[in-house]
C-alpha cells in the first residue's frame, strides 16, 4: 500500500467517524434553526420536488396525506435513518416508493452514478404519473440532497450548474453547496446536459 493510499484511507475513515459523531448535535441544530429562524423543514422546488431535512417518522401522515408525496429519495446512511425516519419497509406500507442513495455527510459529494440514478428515478416516476411528488432529503436538506436536486433541475430546465444553484437558493435559501458538491454538479452538466442543450439550439 502506498503512502498516498494510506493517507486517503485514513482521511476517509476520519471523515466517516466525524460524520457519525456530529450527527446528533447537527440534527439538533437543524431542529433549533427551524424553530427560531425563517428556515423551513422542507421547501417546494417545483410541483414535483420537495427538498427537505430528515423526514421524521411523525411526519409520515403529513407528507403522504397533506403533501401527497409518492416517493422519497434519501441521501443518508443507514445509521441516520434507523431510529428517526422511515426506510423501505415503512414507506412501502403507506404506498410510497423509496430510494436510498447512501452518502457520507459533510466531506463527500454524491458520485455521478448515484446522481444519475436519482435523476432517472424521478424521471421514471413522472413518466408514470405526471403529478408525482418526490421528497428528497439528507439530514438538513442543504448539501447532499441539494446536489441531487441541482442535477434534476439541470436535466429538466436544460440549465447550467450556476442557474440551478441560483434557482434552488430562491426556493430554499439555506442550501449549502461547497467545492465538492459544486464540482459534482459541473461534471454532471458536462456528462449529461451540455450536449442536449447543443442539440436543441
Amino acid at each position: 500500500m502506498s503512502v498516498d493510499t494510506h493517507i486517503f484511507e485514513m482521511s476517509d475513515t476520519m471523515g466517516r467517524l466525524f460524520a457519525r459523531v456530529s450527527f446528533v448535535p447537527s440534527l439538533i441544530y437543524t431542529i433549533a434553526m427551524e424553530k427560531i429562524s425563517p428556515r423551513q423543514w422542507f421547501n417546494y422546488i417545483d410541483a414535483n420536488i420537495i427538498l427537505g431535512a430528515l423526514p421524521m417518522k411523525g411526519m409520515t401522515k403529513q407528507l403522504v396525506n397533506e403533501e401527497k408525496v409518492n416517493a422519497v429519495i434519501s441521501m443518508n446512511e443507514d445509521y441516520e435513518l434507523k431510529w428517526l425516519s422511515n426506510m423501505t419497509q415503512e414507506w412501502s406500507v403507506v404506498g410510497v416508493k423509496f430510494l436510498q442513495l447512501s452518502i457520507t455527510d459533510i466531506f463527500e459529494a454524491p458520485c455521478q452514478e448515484k446522481l444519475l440514478e436519482g435523476v432517472d428515478f424521478i424521471k421514471n416516476l413522472k413518466s408514470e404519473k405526471a403529478d408525482a411528488r418526490v421528497y428528497i432529503h439528507c439530514k438538513a436538506g442543504r448539501t447532499r440532497s441539494a446536489t441531487l436536486v441541482g442535477c434534476y433541475l439541470m436535466d429538466k430546465q436544460r440549465c447550467s450548474p450556476e442557474e440551478a444553484v441560483e434557482y434552488m437558493i430562491e426556493k430554499r435559501p439555506h442550501i449549502w453547496l461547497r467545492e465538492k458538491q459544486l464540482e459534482a454538479l459541473k461534471i454532471f452538466y458536462q456528462n449529461n446536459i451540455k450536449s442536449k442543450i447543443s442539440e436543441n439550439k
